[in-house]
């Protein structure tokens, strides 16, 4: 994988999403809450909670440096959460040639599980000279 792809992803800086680690088939990321994260009624959105979780997604999926993208992600949340820091962490459940399975649990500060994400991308093959 070309990490600098995803050091370049604006829209993960503009929500303010930090990589920790990535290695073959995971990924572990961090975002600290801001009040932008904040819904209407003061718990941070599940569009941000996804956001982060898409994100150690799609490092963990492209980390063998082949190019894969979603095709399928569903998310169930579990905790609300206003304040401190979340983490996401990817690891994959399945890899065949075409298609990956990664399960990622979004956790808070004190490591209680917030979501978890479920996604399945189709690896694209290179291009042919």
């Amino acid at each position: 994988m070309n990490k600098r792809n995803f050091e370049k992803d604006n829209f993960a800086a503009h929500c303010g999403i930090e990589i920790i680690d990535v290695s073959q088939g995971h990924a572990r990321v961090k975002m600290e809450i801001k009040d932008f994260h904040l819904n209407g009624l003061g718990i941070t959105h599940g569009g941000a909670i996804f956001t982060l979780a898409d994100f150690a997604f799609a490092l963990a999926s492209n980390s063998y440096g082949k190019t894969a993208l979603a095709i399928n992600a569903t998310i169930s949340f579990f905790r609300a959460v206003s304040s401190g820091a979340l983490f996401a962490e990817a690891q994959e459940i399945s890899r065949t040639r075409r298609l990956a399975t990664y399960e990622i649990k979004v956790t808070d500060k004190t490591n209680e599980l917030v979501a978890l994400f479920q996604g399945t991308v189709f690896i694209k093959n290179p291009a042919k000279n």
